[in-house]
């Protein structure tokens, strides 16, 4: 066991934050924020008082969630990077701290999963390199980057975005293997980052409505039964639970996987709705 890192002043409790906006002055770096979950976490930070970095492979993706969160009144700024390229986290986290003098959350949202892949045996190597390239060693890369931000802002929080896949089976090999990875990444950094002043979490969405599922109305109806609370999740319910982990609420709160599933790995429910034919 190695030893633990100097200490810095500890993560402020609750009780020491003023009443106000969860995120008032604080600066919120999200990748993959042009659609889906990171569109919706980029949208809710700044409606509590955070100012946005908004990432994404797609730059015109990124300034339409950009704007849509400047026209409320909120402060975004939209940067293109690819996670997969270490010098373009580099040059993106280094711009947000240029232009915002600081950094205080990053959300690891940006991911890959191969999807209509052939058995597993066929399966073509680059499918799953990409899987991990981009879904595990991405989060990597930005954490590594962006760290000495989050420990010198004194307040600093990761939130990784993980999945059920990496606890159970849903297929896609590479997409879950990296899932798994991560929630082992998030573990290890918050043990690393802990005494350093900054919280690593991890929230483990079941099936979400996204662009992902666009046109699959009749498929997300069926897998709508397989979950206890009788829905599959939208953006916004995965969104309110980075928030509750980036924010001072979760300020003892480390090194955990929140799992926002509608109960799907909890129980044994689709197994009990499928034998009983309702």
């Amino acid at each position: 066991m190695t030893p633990p890192h100097p200490a810095t002043p500890a993560t402020p409790g609750p009780s020491a934050h003023p009443a106000g906006p969860r995120f008032d002055g604080h600066v919120a770096l999200i990748t993959g924020a042009g659609r889906g979950i990171g569109a919706a976490t980029a949208r809710r930070l700044a409606a509590e008082g955070a100012r946005i970095v908004v990432t994404d492979l797609d730059g015109d993706r990124a300034e339409r969630t950009a704007g849509a969160i400047r026209e409320t009144g909120g402060t975004a700024e939209a940067l293109p990077c690819d996670v997969g390229d270490r010098a373009a986290v580099e040059a993106a986290v280094a711009q947000a701290v240029a232009r915002f003098g600081r950094l205080d959350v990053l959300v690891n949202n940006a991911y890959s999963c191969s999807s209509d892949l052939p058995l597993f045996e066929d399966e073509p190597d680059e499918a799953w390199e990409r899987d991990l390239d981009i879904s595990l060693s991405g989060p990597y890369r930005c954490s590594r980057a962006a760290l000495p931000h989050l420990i010198a802002s004194g307040r600093g929080a990761i939130v990784n975005i993980g999945s059920v896949n990496g606890e159970q089976d849903f297929g896609n090999h590479g997409y879950s293997a990296a899932k798994a990875g991560l929630a082992s990444l998030t573990r290890t950094l918050a043990g690393h980052a802990g005494p350093r002043g900054v919280r690593v979490n991890l929230v483990a969405p079941g099936t979400v409505r996204t662009d992902a599922w666009a046109g699959q109305d009749v498929a997300l109806a069926r897998v709508s039964r397989i979950y206890p609370l009788g829905r599959v999740g939208e953006p916004d319910d995965i969104a309110s639970a980075v928030a509750f982990l980036a924010s001072r609420d979760a300020a003892w709160i480390t090194g955990t996987t929140l799992r926002v599933d509608g109960g799907l790995t909890a129980t044994n429910y689709g197994f009990q709705h499928a034998i009983s034919g309702e």
